[in-house]
């Protein structure tokens, strides 16, 4: 997911009334929720960058060691900057809301189609929940009403500050749970009727669009023909004619022009439904 999307979700999770439970809590929950992404420096590499980028630092011993490294920095920012109006630090829970601010990096970025590799520096598999697209307005619109009037009730001395932002958090996971029925629906019926017509296992993949949550943009292939779609709530399919056909002659092509290129590798190794098209 984009940034502003961490940072909202660190915001709403202090809000909730993680924030109380030590001083600076709302620095590890925001910084911890993004801090996974320092590996956005890949970019300098450009294509080649899309084989570093939500790999390592989204695996699990980065996701061990981030939380450590960020708690040590802000106890040493605590010391170095005392402010008698913080809250006192507390080391026991600046580590748990520092891993609980990192933990919730990877869980949202899995919910998108460019998926993750969780399990790196011991497999380079890819995850992906299919759920959201990268960068959803709703979800803007929850988190930020819920930081917001959570906020607004707290300056005024409100004894329930804290519900608008639960009341946000519970309405954002039965979003995401939406999200992932209509995902599954989308994904069982393009596969139902292309394997109906095809006599073959298909993979598909239901890739979420912008704004309209309740569509889905269909893409799949078999060894042999891949093609496209669109569906949209609560059963309506459209599936194109098959777009080309994937045979021994374009792959070993295929397989020269990775020995040769390192940007077609690093894009393929990013791809997650990759086909091959012969052109004239």
């Amino acid at each position: 997911m984009d940034n502003l999307t961490h940072s909202l979700a660190g915001a709403v999770l202090g809000q909730t009334g993680l924030k109380r439970r030590t001083g600076l809590a709302m620095p590890a929950l925001i910084i911890g929720a993004n801090i996974p992404d320092i590996d956005a420096i890949a970019t300098v590499f450009g294509t080649q960058s899309l084989a570093m980028r939500r790999g390592l630092t989204h695996g699990l011993v980065a996701l061990l060691i981030l939380p450590l490294l960020l708690t040590g920095a802000l106890l040493l920012w605590a010391r170095w900057r005392p402010n008698d109006r913080r809250l006192p630090v507390r080391p026991g829970w600046l580590l748990a809301l520092a891993y609980l601010g990192t933990l919730s990096h990877p869980a949202l970025d899995w919910l998108n189609s460019y998926g993750i590799r969780l399990l790196e520096p011991f497999s380079s598999q890819w995850f992906a929940g299919d759920t959201l697209f990268i960068i959803d307005v709703w979800l803007w619109a929850a988190l930020i009403a819920g930081v917001w009037l959570s906020r607004r009730r707290e300056r005024a001395g409100r004894v329930d500050w804290r519900a608008p932002a639960v009341a946000s958090f519970s309405a954002i996971c039965v979003y995401i749970i939406a999200n992932g029925l209509i995902t599954a629906r989308a994904e069982g019926l393009s596969a139902a009727r292309l394997e109906g017509r095809l006599g073959q296992p298909v993979l598909v993949v239901a890739n979420p669009v912008p704004v309209a949550f309740w569509q889905r943009e269909i893409f799949w292939r078999t060894s042999d023909v891949h093609g496209a779609g669109h569906f949209a709530m609560p059963s309506t399919l459209s599936l194109d004619p098959f777009s080309a056909r994937s045979n021994g002659v374009h792959l070993a092509a295929l397989r020269q022009i990775l020995e040769q290129d390192v940007d077609a590798r690093a894009f393929l190794f990013w791809s997650r439904m990759p086909v091959v098209e012969q052109h004239g």
